[in-house]
């Protein structure tokens, strides 16, 4: 099977699970599709045991590595999906809760990522699974950010409160970049490439991150200036595009951030873009694409992550510790949210409901798996995954189908 069959059956079978899924279920899209997804792989699985399916098992383990989950996400369908978003966020409003949403997509992620490693390094003590303390830290660091593709997803379609989206929305656009550079640093120092230094660690993460930011804003600022001076929908288009896949490329190139850059070209052009010079027909244009690109690729992800469960090591020990991986990250997203928002509360007035919904609505994703897979042998990587993967669909499947019962009963009482 080669990389365009591959792609073929991907697509097909998005195509027909969607269809079922739009009959059927009264799901989100994306959370419709990984339930259909897992449950496929579990017939895959159930009936490769009986030995039915076992040359499907084959035919689909031969497909998900030929996709490299991991490249495809992080290097190609990320940056989409993170300028898709960016493009439809308010900067005002981001501006508005910029101290919530800048603490939280930053310390709120190191914070959280070094509570789940020491919780989760005294786990692997009582549990025998042979951890380091580093090997946590980059666990936490991996499994700490929330996706703003799940994010977004759910939140749409339950109708949350603006502000809350917006805190919820600003926060994950931003704080997946951050996660994705501490696990490098972390990934760094456990190879011995890099020197550990308060000095390095710290001029590493600023490069990146404020890097990513600087440099998004400038290609986001030339292809402004290029779309102001023309009428072409299609050359519009291709203009973004390229903004998106030339400069995550050039991002990775200069050794900074990716997501933030592509974030960050997404705000520019969404914003400034729309107050200047764009008129209704361009944006009309370029908005009816990118939700186009925003949908599709969102619904390959999600029947990606569903599928992932055939690579999965179903070793008891590995799935217990993610059971208890998935209390220990809800405990530590509770404590940072709950210490930062508690820090703000001199500036804005966050009430403690808010912190519940920032804590539950922290949805992980793709991200986290991405990173999980892109680990080495060495560093435990199936146990890594396996846990991973539990706290994963858990969020998705269970925090992402009750948030909305948590915002209907906020909103019951301030009603």
């Amino acid at each position: 099977m080669d990389i365009f069959q591959t792609f073929s059956l991907i697509l097909f079978i998005t195509a027909i699970l969607s269809f079922f899924n739009s009959l059927y279920s009264t799901l989100p899209t994306s959370i419709g599709l990984m339930v259909t997804s897992l449950m496929m792989a579990v017939c895959i699985l159930v009936l490769g045991q009986l030995g039915v399916t076992s040359s499907y098992i084959h035919m689909v383990e031969e497909a998900l590595n030929i996709i490299q989950f991991d490249l495809v996400l992080m290097r190609g369908m990320l940056g989409v999906l993170l300028f898709a978003a960016a493009l439809h966020v308010n900067f005002n409003d981001l501006l508005r809760h910029r101290w919530a949403i800048g603490l939280l997509a930053t310390l709120g992620v190191v914070f959280t990522a070094f509570l789940v490693g020491t919780c989760m390094f005294f786990v692997s003590g009582i549990l025998n699974l042979n951890l380091s303390f580093l090997d946590c830290l980059i666990f936490g660091a991996l499994i700490s950010p929330t996706d703003p593709i799940a994010v977004l997803s759910v939140l749409k379609a339950i109708g949350a409160p603006h502000d809350l989206e917006v805190k919820i929305t600003g926060e994950s656009l931003f704080n997946d970049g951050v996660g994705v550079v501490l696990f490098s640093i972390l990934l760094g120092l456990s190879s011995h490439s890099m020197v550990l230094s308060v000095q390095n660690i710290t001029w590493l993460f600023l490069k990146e991150a404020i890097g990513g930011v600087i440099f998004g804003s400038f290609i986001g600022y030339l292809a402004y200036q290029m779309l102001r001076r023309i009428d072409d929908y299609v050359t519009e288009i291709l203009i973004t595009l390229s903004v998106v896949f030339t400069g995550c490329v050039a991002a990775e190139s200069f050794h900074l951030s990716a997501p933030i850059a592509a974030v960050s070209a997404g705000l520019f052009i969404g914003n400034h873009g729309r107050n200047f010079n764009m008129d209704d027909k361009q944006t009309k244009h370029l908005d009816l694409f990118w939700h186009l690109m925003d949908e599709i690729f969102n619904s390959v992800l999600f029947v990606l992550l569903g599928f992932e469960l055939l690579v999965i090591t179903f070793n008891m020990q590995y799935i217990f510790a993610g059971f208890v991986a998935v209390l220990i990250v809800l405990l530590s997203r509770f404590v940072g949210v709950a210490s930062i928002i508690g820090a703000l509360r001199f500036h804005r007035d966050y009430s403690f409901q808010s912190i519940k919904m920032l804590t539950w609505g922290g949805l992980k994703g793709g991200i986290s798996i991405a990173l999980a897979l892109s680990l080495p042998e060495t560093l435990h990587r199936e146990l890594m995954l396996t846990m991973t993967f539990i706290v994963v669909i858990f969020s998705v499947l269970v925090q992402g189908t009750t948030i909305q019962y948590l915002f209907y009963r906020k909103r019951n009482n301030l009603s």
